[in-house]
């Protein structure tokens, strides 16, 4: 779920989940039921239905890994967190292969994959434009990406900057460094910035997701989560224009012939 360390480059660990039970901490005992209906609706969206080799970064234990084995061929999970890493073995078995390593050096070949994903994991990385680089490397000409972003410009963070209880602007294209949620960085992305970063990388915006959008404890208590869920499947792709939730799914291509 996060980087190696990276002294000469500054690029050091922002969140190790080694010894971490992040699967059941942050998942299955809190209320986030909503948050991973509205990952997988959006997967299955921007997903390509079939695919020839495929790998999941920084994907974890493999939350996600039933969206999309049916679809592959063959299907990877990168992590740095053998923690997770040895959930996910213990629970697919030789469905799904697993790899550890560093964000920032992926130990992949140059377009190895037809396909990658990576969700929930942006805001860990203070370089994004080395990891940027390295998902580019590893995808193959006219490859797909699927990545989530984690939004600076969300509603309720405009509304505490208008009431001044944040002096971090939301509308600068500068990154959000989130100390008071981690000491060492969790870092938020204006949507404007984080899509120049793509093209820089040399990747084409293909269609563009606004998912989440309506996470908030209160809202789920006056709404229900299963109401929620209802509400957001028709939100993703109307809200998708203006940049609205908390995360930004894209489908990226990387140009040229498969």
């Amino acid at each position: 779920m996060t980087t190696a360390k990276h002294s000469k480059q500054n690029r050091a660990v922002i969140s190790d989940y080694n010894g971490y039970d992040y699967k059941k901490i942050f998942w299955e005992d809190a209320d986030r039921k909503y948050e991973d209906a509205a990952d997988r609706m959006a997967i299955r969206k921007l997903l390509p239905r079939e695919m020839e080799n495929f790998v999941d970064v920084a994907g974890g234990y493999g939350r996600l890994a039933d969206e999309y084995l049916p679809r592959a061929k063959s299907a990877t999970l990168f992590d740095y967190s053998k923690t997770e890493l040895a959930q996910a073995r213990e629970k697919y078995g030789d469905k799904l292969k697993t790899k550890q390593g560093d964000i920032y050096n992926l130990p992949f070949k140059d377009g190895e994959f037809s396909t990658l994903m990576m969700i929930r994991a942006t805001h860990h990385f203070k370089d994004m434009e080395k990891v940027l680089a390295e998902l580019y490397r590893i995808l193959r000409p006219g490859g797909i990406a699927v990545i989530e972003v984690a939004n600076k410009r969300t509603l309720p963070r405009i509304a505490r900057y208008f009431t001044g209880k944040t002096k971090a602007s939301p509308f600068t294209h500068n990154v959000a460094n989130l100390s008071d949620v981690d000491k060492d960085g969790f870092f938020n992305y204006h949507p404007k910035y984080i899509e120049n970063l793509f093209r820089e990388a040399g990747f084409k915006i293909d269609k563009v997701l606004s998912v989440s959008n309506f996470r908030s404890k209160g809202l789920k208590k006056v709404f229900g989560t299963k109401n929620l869920i209802k509400m957001e499947k028709g939100a993703q792709a109307i809200l998708a224009p203006i940049r609205f939730a908390p995360s930004i799914y894209y489908r990226l291509e990387k140009p040229g012939d498969k």
